[in-house]
């Protein structure tokens, strides 16, 4: 399974930080920086952010940030549809969607469902951390994953959810093909 992330719209650097990190140790292919996201060696900004920046994700990602490709656009929906060009299959990390997209819940019994819908090539969309994926954006999804939540709590830390979803997608969906 190859997987790139796109991480858009994410406010936290230390999100953005724990998320390489994970990626790092899940094996994804790439990151993709989009919207608002901190991002390594911002040239957007001035140096004295840029280095608080790089400083707040180098503390979390702990040099993952030097290992995971990554790169920053400018234009999400042109890179989404290059990336569809290219064979990847896209798929929002999500909840609680009244979407009219496919929703299929990572649920141990769904998993050739889930392996089916994104082959071996896919792109894991990440949103705001409270608002999630921007609404603009649902039209390049082909579908949606959720994890499921038992608590009392709507949603976990995007970090910890892309950890979920990428341990999920990386390993125990290639286990049931």
């Amino acid at each position: 399974m190859e997987l790139i992330l796109v991480l858009h719209n994410i406010r936290s650097a230390h999100n953005v930080g724990s998320i390489l990190r994970t990626a790092d140790g899940l094996g994804v292919s790439k990151v993709i920086f989009s919207g608002y996201t901190p991002r390594v060696d911002d040239a957007r900004v001035l140096p004295y952010l840029r280095e608080k920046l790089n400083k707040q994700i180098a503390k979390t990602a702990l040099g993952a940030e030097k290992y995971v490709e990554n790169y920053a656009v400018d234009d999400i929906k042109a890179e989404l549809l290059r990336l569809k060009s290219d064979g990847y299959v896209v798929a929002g990390l999500e909840n609680n969607l009244d979407a009219k997209k496919p929703i299929l819940q990572m649920k141990l019994a769904n998993l050739s469902q889930i392996r089916s819908a994104l082959r071996s090539k896919a792109v894991l969309v990440l949103g705001e951390e409270v608002k999630g994926i921007e609404k603009s954006l649902y039209e390049m999804m082909d579908l949606f994953l959720e994890i499921p939540m038992v608590g009392r709590k709507e949603s976990f830390n995007v970090s910890i959810a892309m950890g979920i979803a990428g341990f999920y997608i990386m390993n125990l969906v290639k286990e049931s093909s």
